[in-house]
């Protein structure tokens, strides 16, 4: 082996969330070189890629050996470490055990007309394949995870199964064992379209042979292909995608081959406010909403397909079915609100538990009218904006026992803006 070696370390999963996925992406690029640098492993720059299977962290420049290193220790003044016979005492009997000397390997130098003593140590260089081991277990160990599991009759615990690990110092495999695996040189591609597994030569080879397997291996890439193929969506239809960050960041974590393709539902869904339907597609399906020149919702609606995109059809096909019904159970929860006027929800909010010593949602209600009350006498407003601003008190927690609100939370009280 040459004197330096890239580093290859893959941790291949099952799937594994969304935003877990980006949180550990972050932890992996502080992890990977403190982990080097905690065993003295003269490295060059570390380079992480991550998708939905699978943790990456590529190492350039990962020198053969360790760095030998003298280590240097003051201890006690030397007329406390010694006695006026010349005899070390406790103190210097306990620096010296402390530093793994024996007594008479202490050094005696003269600091600014002081004398004390001194505990040098001497640190040989070590092979740093031999290292690696210990070094790249401790990476997967101290990953922390929201949530974790167990999986077969192991006791480790990761955010996922772990299903393969690759680990390569130039050519050769570093062994390292975690869950009952022991790493080698055999990744996975996109679990359709290239499931492998895919022998990988040397570390230099890594990214290269995941990319020749549908993987699109960091987020920024995954990002710059939901973009592009969304404004070609936009130019082709003439609308424009919405794409919040939370739910971007969320679909750029979903898929490891992601394929842009558009949907098309019923109009006759558009008649249910706007708000469930977005609510719908962003929060529930992860569909990006398509919208006119007017800004007005459209039938329209972008997916990001993580299947063969010689399958759009089908694809396309299946997720239509999926978002019709889910508008179809919107548009059926908003009829039946609609079958009563607001202010006949106002009792049900009693079933609803605010606080436990602060009583029921309906409590709290005629709490906020008379509070209402009090703060517009107090303001002077006539009687008139009075009464309805009492009357807007009254109503305004009414459609948190709605049928829509129940199913789609986010839409709280923008329903009762509807219904009222």
């Amino acid at each position: 082996m040459s004197d330096t070696a890239t580093l290859a370390f893959e941790i291949g999963t099952e799937e594994i969330p969304a935003f877990d996925l980006k949180r550990a992406t972050e932890q992996l690029a502080e992890l990977v070189p403190a982990a080097l640098d905690a065993v003295r492993i003269p490295h060059g720059e570390v380079a992480i890629y991550t998708s939905p299977r699978r943790l990456i962290a590529i190492v350039a420049d990962v020198a053969a050996r360790t760095e030998a290193l003298e280590e240097v220790f003051r201890g006690p003044a030397a007329k406390i470490a010694f006695d006026e016979a010349g005899n070390p005492t406790k103190a210097a009997i306990g620096f010296a055990r402390g530093k793994g000397l024996d007594v008479d390997a202490l050094e005696r130098r003269d600091e600014n007309g002081t004398e004390y003593v001194y505990a040098v140590r001497q640190v040989p260089s070590q092979d740093v394949a031999a290292l690696l081991p210990e070094v790249l277990r401790g990476v997967i160990d101290g990953i922390s995870w929201p949530k974790s599991c167990r999986w077969g009759t192991t006791t480790e615990m990761f955010s996922r199964p772990v299903r393969w690990l690759v680990a390569l110092l130039g050519n050769t495999v570093i062994p390292v064992e975690y869950a009952g695996l022991v790493a080698d040189r055999e990744t996975r591609g996109h679990r359709f379209l290239a499931p492998g597994p895919h022998t990988v030569a040397s570390a230099d080879d890594l990214v290269s042979v995941v990319e020749g397997a549908f993987v699109v291996p960091t987020q920024e890439a995954r990002e710059a292909v939901i973009r592009k193929g969304v404004a070609a969506i936009e130019a082709a239809t003439g609308f424009t995608a919405d794409l919040p960050a939370k739910t971007l960041t969320e679909v750029i974590n979903l898929s490891e081959y992601p394929t842009p393709m558009v949907g098309t539902f019923d109009e006759e869904f558009l008649k249910v406010p706007e708000e469930i339907i977005v609510d719908a597609m962003l929060m529930h399906q992860r569909y990006f909403p398509l919208y006119d020149e007017a800004g007005k919702l459209t039938n329209k609606f972008s997916i990001v397909s993580n299947g063969d995109p010689a399958h759009e059809d089908t694809i396309v096909d299946g997720n239509e079915r999926v978002v019709a019904a889910r508008l179809y159970d919107a548009k059926f929860f908003y009829d039946e609100d609609l079958k009563m006027p607001l202010d006949a929800y106002v009792d049900r909010l009693d079933e609803v538990v605010f606080q436990e010593a602060l009583g029921t949602m309906r409590d709290k209600t005629a709490r906020v009218v008379k509070l209402s009350a009090r703060i517009t006498s107090a303001a002077g407003i006539e009687a008139a904006e009075m009464r309805d601003i009492a009357r807007s008190a009254y109503l305004a927690k009414a459609d948190l026992v709605t049928s829509a609100v129940i199913e789609f939370t986010s839409v709280q009280g923008i329903m009762g803006s509807y219904y009222a």
